[in-house]
């Protein structure tokens, strides 16, 4: 289990920042439209990197947020988790009940314990947020099936000279961990992955979004 010193000032910070932007990002969205438009976003997702769940699968949403994939993963055995799960319970875009087959837990990455349980491991949107990003991906691997499958997304510093500077400030309150694509690579690996797949899905000005497909080496 994750020790106490792993929850650093930072990430509190950047737990506190995340919610408080949730809140604000939502406040002018009608929750169903919203949770349809991000139903067909992560669809498209799935479509552009070639993902299929077949049913009965069993799959960890590791950082779900009020609105992950879980919502489009119908027919799989879902455990959707999020440290932050209890403040979404606040926001009505999250709709816990609507989803029958997730069972959702109040957890950060780094406390996971579940070995070899998973088919499919989603990390989307999240590990770049984590206290301890060495731990969490350990715990990942640790959680996937043998032949299993991890899908792990990440903003990576389009401009490797600019990403001393936003480690070292941060620039991005949000996100503890400012890496280069080598860098996240480099993480993936040591934590015992092999990196089958990268693909970029949004190049950005700052950043980029990649998005890695993963097997246990």
């Amino acid at each position: 289990m994750a020790k106490k010193q792993h929850f650093n000032l930072r990430w509190k910070i950047a737990q506190w920042a995340e919610i408080r932007w949730w809140k604000r990002y939502l406040s002018e969205k009608m929750p169903e439209d919203y949770l349809a438009q991000k139903a067909a976003y992560w669809q498209r997702v799935m479509k552009e990197l070639g993902i299929a769940v077949p049913p009965g699968s069993t799959v960890l949403d590791a950082g779900c947020g009020p609105a992950g994939i879980f919502m489009v993963l119908d027919g799989a055995a879902v455990t959707a988790v999020d440290p932050l799960l209890e403040r979404y319970q606040a926001l009505p875009h999250f709709q816990p009940a609507r989803y029958t087959g997730a069972t959702f837990r109040q957890m950060a990455l780094e406390d996971l314990s579940e070995e070899a349980m998973y088919d499919y491991v989603f990390c989307l949107n999240v590990i770049n947020h984590v206290a301890d990003m060495p731990l969490a991906l350990l715990r990942l691997r640790q959680a996937l099936k043998p032949d299993g499958t991890c899908w792990l997304s990440v903003d990576a510093h389009h401009y490797p000279i600019l990403q001393p500077v936003f480690a070292a400030i941060p620039g991005d309150v949000l996100h503890p961990h400012q890496h280069t694509l080598p860098q996240y690579e480099t993480q993936v690996k040591r934590a015992g992955f092999s990196i089958l797949r990268r693909q970029l899905l949004k190049p950005g000005g700052l950043f980029d979004y990649w998005v890695f497909e993963l097997k246990k080496a």
